[in-house]
């Protein structure tokens, strides 16, 4: 099943259309980080410290791209961003949730 945890795993991709894997420890920047996505094993270089629980990209995503993870659309690219790097509200916006784009009814 995709999304199991393996030994030697330092990310873990849930679904194999995800552009982003979640961090299983901090990870430092210039290590090459061992993926597993469904049944491949990526390896990625870090560029920038990323810490446990956080996103990490493992493609490059263009600036506008949509960002997957658990298989699922979360959100947007507001830049460009490079396989290897922390994806996290500095360069993706979140589409799910987002009440401060909730449509407001004026009076009337």
């Amino acid at each position: 099943m995709a999304g199991d945890i393996q030994a030697g795993a330092d990310a873990l991709v849930v679904d194999v259309r995800d552009h982003v894997a979640t961090a299983l420890r901090d990870l430092t920047a210039a290590e090459t980080a061992s993926i597993r996505s469904g049944e491949a094993w990526l390896r990625v270089t870090v560029r920038e410290p990323i810490a446990f629980g956080h996103k990490l990209a493992i493609a490059d995503i263009a600036a506008g791209d949509e960002v997957r993870k658990y298989g699922e659309v979360i959100g947007r690219a507001v830049t460009s961003i490079q396989a290897g790097e922390h994806v996290h509200v500095h360069n993706m916006e979140g589409i799910r949730g987002r009440g401060d784009q909730a449509v407001k009814e004026g009076p009337g």
